[in-house]
Formats: C-alpha cells, sequence, structure tokens
C-alpha cells in the first residue's frame, strides 16, 4: 500500500478521470502506473534516446554543420598525402 500527496491541479485531474471511467481513485492510479511502466519498456529509436540533447552544442561560432563535404575531403587528402613516400 501506498501514500500519495497530490497538488490541487493533479487531485482535480484524478477526480476527473475517475467519475468520466467510473472506477476508484485507486483503479485510476494503478492504471496510469501501469501506463508509464509499460512505456518505459517499449524499445526507443536513437533519436528518441538521444532528443533531449538535440541542438543543445555550442560550436563556438565555429559553423561545423557548412560546407562539410568540403572539410572532409580536405581532412582525407591531408591523410592521404601523409601517408604517402615522398
Amino acid at each position: 500500500m501506498a501514500t500519495v500527496r497530490l497538488d490541487i491541479k493533479t487531485e482535480t485531474a484524478l477526480k476527473r478521470l475517475t467519475v468520466k471511467r467510473g472506477k476508484t481513485r485507486s483503479e485510476v492510479v494503478r492504471e496510469a502506473i501501469t501506463r508509464l511502466a509499460d512505456e518505459e519498456e517499449k524499445p526507443r529509436s536513437a533519436y528518441q534516446r538521444l532528443q533531449a540533447f538535440v541542438g543543445v552544442v555550442d560550436s563556438g561560432g565555429r559553423q561545423l554543420s557548412t560546407e562539410t563535404g568540403k572539410r572532409l575531403r580536405e581532412i582525407l587528402e591531408e591523410r592521404s598525402g601523409a601517408r604517402r613516400p615522398g
């Protein structure tokens, strides 16, 4: 058995759900917990797991996403040139 304290907004929502669904407060709370637990167990995509981090990195004004192909080519040319005897 558990005791939970609810703020007024949540208490109002709980009362509204009990009336709408014709269930007791305990039944509504158990159902909500079951749904949340089921959601946690579902596999999430890489995007869903990293969504909180998308767009939070600051490059310091280096504009890293512009001309990436050009920069990659330069890096690869530098690396391949370093390997060649000469």
